[in-house]
């Protein structure tokens, strides 16, 4: 395997750790409207992410720093390109984190209500968006000869990657409700195993269309297999939270939306960023890439540095493991 390959496989396991994570993170944000039914339940929900909502960010951080060392050429003309989505991204992932750390600073309803809000919008547009964009580089873009991206908004607002950014919202709710179910006692519990089965059907129903889609049009052998597998687990999680196993139904979620980012990805290689206008235009990785020499150092330092960062994050949701209800929540003064 050659190391612009090698990268490209790491960049995709980024992503698909971002998504796995950071999903049920966003599905919490959207279920504190949804699902919560005064603050002090909201206050439960946001408590089951409260430890590691910002460590599961770290995984997207990677992602675009890997994307800009290794494929400088791709990282120019996505976020060139994609200006105006990654900008609304960037400005909904600085709301959320300033409402999470905020809310709490005062005791006035308005004041509360407000950042509840923010968190509620911006968990909900942000996978959109993300969708959307994912949409878009599969689907193909106006790259010219020059590799600059000269398509409008209105370009990037087609069904297929609209259709995508839906699917992703439905998944990561549903992979949400799953988490709150796992991460909570009581009535909200119960009230959650019973939104993440109607969720879920929901979310079957976009996901596979979309999936569908992208086979026929983009896809391959490969890519056969990881639908296949993106089916059968949400189906499996499906089953099994309606049985009460909270555990493997959230397992099998985030299996879900593991394999949808594989498939994605898998229809994209050897390209980064497909041209609309002209094949020979495509991005690969080949003529993407950083040189060899440098590809080699970053290698040598995420051998070192990957696996410690993995380890700590694994022993944080290991502390904060236990199950939390509206009795482990104090009275606001």
């Amino acid at each position: 395997m050659h190391l612009h390959d090698f990268w490209f496989v790491l960049i995709a396991f980024l992503w698909t750790g971002y998504f796995f994570l950071e999903g049920f993170d966003f599905g919490i944000g959207v279920l504190t409207k949804l699902l919560a039914r005064d603050r002090r339940e909201r206050r439960v929900l946001i408590n089951t992410i409260g430890p590691v909502w910002d460590g599961n960010e770290v995984w997207l951080i990677s992602a675009a720093g890997a994307t800009f060392a290794a494929f400088p050429e791709w990282y120019a003309t996505l976020f060139s390109g994609f200006y105006l989505p990654m900008l609304l991204i960037l400005l909904c992932l600085i709301v959320r984190g300033v409402a999470f750390e905020y809310r709490h600073k005062r005791d006035e309803e308005r004041w509360q209500t407000n950042w509840e809000r923010a968190i509620f919008w911006t968990s909900l547009a942000t996978p959109v968006l993300w969708g959307v964009i994912f949409g878009n580089m599969v689907r193909g873009v106006k790259i010219d000869a020059d590799k600059n991206y000269v398509g409008s908004l209105l370009d990037l607002l087609n069904p297929y990657a609209i259709l995508g950014g839906l699917a992703m919202l439905a998944l990561f709710t549903f992979h949400g409700a799953v988490f709150a179910s796992l991460k909570t006692v009581g009535p909200i519990r119960d009230r959650a195993r019973v939104m993440a089965s109607f969720l879920g059907m929901i979310a079957a129903g976009l996901a596979l269309v979309f999936m569908v889609w992208t086979q026929i049009d983009k896809g391959d052998g490969k890519s056969l297999v990881a639908l296949v597998v993106s089916a059968v687990a949400l189906a499996v999680a499906l089953v099994a939270n309606m049985l009460g196993r909270e555990g493997w139904s959230f397992a099998f979620s985030g299996l879900t939306i593991a394999a949808l980012v594989v498939m994605l990805f898998l229809t994209l290689f050897p390209n980064v960023m497909p041209s609309s206008l002209n094949e020979s235009w495509n991005l690969t990785v080949t003529n993407a890439s950083s040189s060899p020499y440098t590809l080699k150092i970053m290698t040598w330092l995420t051998v070192f540095a990957a696996p410690l960062v993995m380890l700590y994050q694994a022993w944080t949701y290991w502390v904060f493991r236990k199950r939390i209800g509206t009795q482990h929540i104090a009275d606001a003064h």
